[in-house]
């Protein structure tokens, strides 16, 4: 069993929590795959369906992007073996503005039939700053305290710091991280360091592929390899541990 697999085995029954279709693919899809493959439960939880995620609304008006979207989002999860998925249903791009109480009162129902081992979504920063993850990130933790199982983990997605050297540049180029981003994690401080094997990553990347709308151009211009080379790593931090709702240590 390889170390990859070995650490995901570990994780037991996950719980992922995003904001937009491709949030999950990107920061967790070969963890899912794994999951998936190793006979372990994965549910998928996405807030929003993503209908201001264009530079084309007039090709892409929002009621039209968030069908498609939807329909994307449905082939990369089958791609990756997850079958259980929650829609939020919230407005894209207007996370941060919904009353957190009842948003967290959701997750909390969520984990309460689903007892997850451990759950995945945003740290604080929301990988890339954006608002709605930022947002989901602080109604995770919320709900995580107040709902999670004893002795479950709250898992962090974040960006190796060994990562940095080889992809900066790229990163810069595409212009998808405002400045200051993405924040990086040293080695040490890592909860989980995944590498993924080759037939994992290519596996990822056509799930990814997809969610088209959002890649095709991107794959395109990068080419197959290349971008699959660029989505193969995953990583994950523990935050401290989380206040329960009554102020102990959950």
């Amino acid at each position: 069993m390889s170390t990859a697999v070995r650490d995901v085995a570990g994780l037991g029954t996950i719980l992922g929590v995003w904001a937009h279709p491709d949030d999950e693919a990107y920061l967790s899809g070969g963890v899912m795959a794994l999951a998936r493959d190793g006979g372990s439960r994965v549910v998928c939880v996405t807030a929003t369906r993503g209908e201001l995620g264009t530079p084309n609304p007039e090709t892409w008006p929002p009621d039209r992007l968030a069908a498609a979207r939807t329909r994307e989002l449905a082939r990369c999860l089958e791609i990756l073996g997850v079958d259980e998925h929650h829609w939020l249903g919230y407005r894209d791009g207007r996370c941060a503005a919904v009353p957190a109480s009842g948003a967290v009162t959701r997750l909390c129902e969520i984990m309460e039939r689903v007892r997850p081992d451990t759950v995945l979504t945003f740290g604080p920063d929301g990988i890339t700053g954006h608002p709605d993850h930022q947002a989901v990130s602080a109604w995770t933790t919320a709900a995580f305290g107040r709902a999670a199982p004893s002795g479950a983990r709250l898992l962090h997605a974040t960006f190796a710091e060994r990562r940095a050297a080889r992809w900066d540049a790229l990163n810069a180029s595409l212009g998808i991280f405002p400045p200051g981003y993405p924040v990086t994690t040293p080695a040490h401080r890592l909860a989980v360091d995944l590498v993924l094997d080759a037939r994992t990553a290519a596996r990822k990347a056509r799930a990814l592929a997809a969610q088209e709308t959002q890649t095709g151009a991107l794959i395109a211009g990068l080419g197959v390899d290349r971008f699959t080379e660029w989505v193969a790593d995953e990583a994950f931090t523990e935050p401290a541990r989380v206040p329960a709702a009554d102020g102990r240590p959950s």
